[in-house]
């Protein structure tokens, strides 16, 4: 509860601003900046629809739009940044039934991703 309870503001927050940007990065321990271009690295950008990045309009899997202020991650998880950064790192681990591959993120383009993500309201 208190994971959700810290999640507040940045979904009750509007566009993504520098100081979203901020609550991420210490929410996550990672940085949106690189977050938004390891997007791209491991090729998320041709499953999802990702705001704020160009060339992410594939719908393969769900847009990752709102994410910052979603309940649950996936259907299975509490949305936590902990439990985001769990399944960005292994999907299948999570939920053997999903369609999402295990492409092999480092513990800190995760901590990136992650950080990325909950700018998206």
């Amino acid at each position: 509860m208190r994971r959700l309870l810290l999640l507040l503001p940045l979904a009750l927050a509007g566009a993504c601003s520098d100081r979203d940007a901020d609550r991420a990065a210490q929410l996550t321990g990672g940085d949106p900046a690189r977050g938004k271009e390891a997007l791209r690295t491991y090729g998320c950008v041709s499953c999802h629809t990702i705001p704020g990045v160009r060339e992410a309009d594939a719908r393969v899997g769900p847009p990752l739009d709102h994410l910052a202020g979603r309940v649950y991650l996936a259907g299975v998880l509490e949305n936590s940044p902990e439990n985001l950064a769990r399944w960005i790192k292994d999907p299948p681990g999570v939920d053997p039934k999903t369609a999402m591959p295990n492409v092999g993120v480092t513990d800190e383009d995760v901590r990136d991703i992650t950080s990325y993500l909950y700018t998206l309201k």
